[in-house]
C-alpha cells in the first residue's frame, strides 16, 4: 500500500464569521481526494508534527460493500426531522417544516413601528426600512415563526395568507402614529413564544450521557426500538474502531482508558470505544465545531449511500482552505471539536436528476465527554425508576401537572438514598456505599451500632 500524502498547513485563518454560514468551492484551494495525512501549523512545544497537531488522517475504500449496506440498513431510519442542531443547520431557509418564519426584516418594521423614535434627519425609520429591505438577510440561524391561525383570523375576506405582510404594511403605513402602533403591536401577538431552527434531516444512536431534564445515562430512543436494525452496522463499527486504533494510537489510547472504565453496555457494539453516533442524512451542515465529545480523543466519520451516485458534499476546512472529497467507503478521522467545518451542497449526479432519490448518509462516531460521570448500567436504570416514581407519584409533595420528577438536589436527599437501599438482595446497600458513601459516612451512631 502506498504511503499517504503529508500535508502540513502553512498558516491558521480566522474564520469565525463564518459560523452559521454555508461554505463553497470559495473557502478551498485544495482538495483531497487520496489517502492524506493534514497537519496544523505545530505551535506547541512538541517538536515535528504528530497527534497533537494532526487535523485530520483521510483513507480511501477502506469499507467492503456488505459492511456498508449493513451501515446503511441499520441506521438510514435514525436520520429524522430534526431542530436540535444549532448552528450546523445554517442560515433559516425558506419555510420551517411547514411554518413561515418571522425575518429580520418584519422583526426590525414592528419594532420600529412599535417604538417611533425621531431621527437626526428627520426620516421615517419604518420608511428607511421598507427602502432597505433588500439588503436584510437571513443570516441568524434560529427564530420565531408566524402563527398562521392568528393572522388568518386578521384577514379581511379578499385577503391572502400569502404575502400578508407586505399587505399588513401597505395598509398600516398610512394610518396616524398611534394607530400604527396599535397595529404593530397587535401583529406582534401573532409570533410564536418559541424560537426555532432550520429543519434537518439528523439523528442520535448509541447511548447518551446525563441531562438536566433527564439526569441519567440512557440507550438512545433510536437502537432501543430498533435493536437488529441497529447491530446491522456493528461491523461498520468495528472497522472504524480498528482504523482509529491504528492511525492513531495515542489518541485512541486515551480514548479506550475513558470507554474501559465505563460499563460496555454503554458502548457501540459493546467493545469499539464509541458511546454515540451522529447519522445525517442530505444534511448540508454549515460552518461549525462539534460539541460534547471527548477533548483529548477524535471524531470518526464515514459516508454511506443508497447506492446512488451524487455531486459535492466536500467536507470543508475552511481555516486551513483545504477541503477532503469523502465518498462511499471512506474513512476520515478528524478533530471536529477544534477544527471549524462544513459541508458543501450535496447535488444530484447530473442537472436531469433531483435529490429525492439519492441518500448519502454521514456517520459521526465518537466518545460523550459527560458518559464519564455515568455509574452501572443498573445505577443509571435505578436514577431513571426514582425520576419516574416521583412523576407518577401524585402525593409526592412536589407533584404537580406536567412535572417531570425533577428537583433540585435530589441525588443528595434521603428519599433517593432510601429508593437505593429498596432494592432486592441486598444490592442496594452495596450501590450506596459505592455512589454514595457520604450517605452511610452521615448516618448518625446509634448506642446498638457502637457495640455491634
Amino acid at each position: 500500500m502506498a504511503e499517504p500524502k503529508v500535508i502540513v498547513a502553512d498558516k491558521w485563518l480566522n474564520c469565525e464569521h463564518l459560523l452559521g454560514t454555508f461554505l463553497d468551492e470559495s473557502h478551498y484551494d485544495l482538495l483531497i481526494d487520496e489517502d492524506c495525512d493534514f497537519y496544523v501549523p505545530n505551535n506547541t512545544l512538541f517538536p515535528g508534527n504528530g497527534e497533537h497537531n494532526i487535523a485530520f488522517k483521510f483513507r480511501k475504500g477502506v469499507y467492503t460493500a456488505e459492511e456498508q449496506t449493513g451501515a446503511y440498513e441499520g441506521l438510514i431510519k435514525g436520520a429524522t426531522e430534526s431542530q436540535n442542531r444549532g448552528i450546523a443547520a445554517g442560515p433559516k431557509t425558506d419555510t420551517c417544516g411547514g411554518r413561515d418564519w418571522v425575518t429580520d426584516w418584519q422583526t426590525a418594521v414592528l419594532d420600529a413601528m412599535s417604538h417611533p423614535s425621531a431621527t437626526l434627519d428627520g426620516s421615517d425609520p419604518v420608511q428607511t426600512l421598507i427602502d432597505e429591505k433588500a439588503s436584510f438577510k437571513a443570516e441568524s440561524t434560529r427564530g420565531l415563526v408566524w402563527l398562521r391561525n392568528k393572522i388568518t383570523s386578521r384577514l379581511e375576506p379578499n385577503e391572502e395568507y400569502e404575502g400578508f405582510f407586505d399587505t399588513w404594511l401597505a395598509k398600516t403605513i398610512k394610518l396616524p402614529r398611534e394607530e400604527q402602533i396599535k397595529q404593530a403591536k397587535e401583529m406582534a401577538e401573532c409570533i410564536s413564544g418559541t424560537t426555532y431552527a432550520t429543519v434537518v434531516n439528523s439523528g442520535i444512536a448509541g447511548f447518551f450521557d446525563r441531562y438536566p431534564r433527564i439526569p441519567y445515562g440512557r440507550i438512545c430512543a433510536y437502537n432501543w426500538k430498533n435493536p437488529e436494525l441497529f447491530e446491522k452496522a456493528y461491523p461498520y463499527f468495528r472497522k472504524l474502531d480498528k482504523f482509529f486504533r491504528d492511525l492513531l494510537p495515542q489518541r485512541y489510547g486515551v480514548q479506550k482508558e475513558y470507554s474501559d472504565r465505563l460499563d460496555k453496555r454503554f458502548r457501540v457494539a459493546g467493545d469499539t470505544v464509541f458511546t454515540t453516533i451522529t447519522i445525517n442524512k442530505n444534511f448540508r451542515t454549515a460552518a461549525h465545531r462539534d460539541a460534547g465529545d471527548l477533548g483529548p480523543g477524535f471524531s470518526n466519520l464515514g459516508v454511506v449511500t443508497n447506492g446512488k451516485n451524487y455531486r459535492g458534499g466536500y467536507l470543508v476546512l475552511p481555516e486551513f482552505r483545504v477541503a477532503v472529497n469523502i465518498r462511499p467507503g471512506d474513512v476520515l478521522l478528524i478533530a471536529n471539536h477544534t477544527a471549524i467545518h462544513g459541508n458543501t451542497e450535496i447535488l444530484p449526479p447530473d442537472d436531469n436528476c433531483c435529490m429525492d432519490c439519492v441518500e448519502r448518509m454521514s456517520i459521526v462516531c465518537y466518545f460523550r465527554e459527560n458518559m464519564k460521570e455515568l455509574g452501572s448500567w443498573e445505577y443509571e436504570t435505578l436514577r431513571r425508576d426514582f425520576v419516574e416514581a416521583r412523576r407518577l407519584n401524585q402525593d409526592h409533595p412536589e407533584w404537580r401537572p406536567l412535572w417531570n420528577g425533577v428537583s433540585a438536589n435530589m441525588w443528595e436527599s434521603k428519599e433517593w438514598y432510601k429508593f437505593i437501599e429498596g432494592m432486592p438482595d441486598n444490592d442496594g446497600k452495596d450501590m450506596l456505599a459505592k455512589y454514595h458513601p457520604e450517605a452511610i459516612n452521615n448516618t448518625p451512631m446509634t448506642l446498638e451500632g457502637f457495640f455491634s
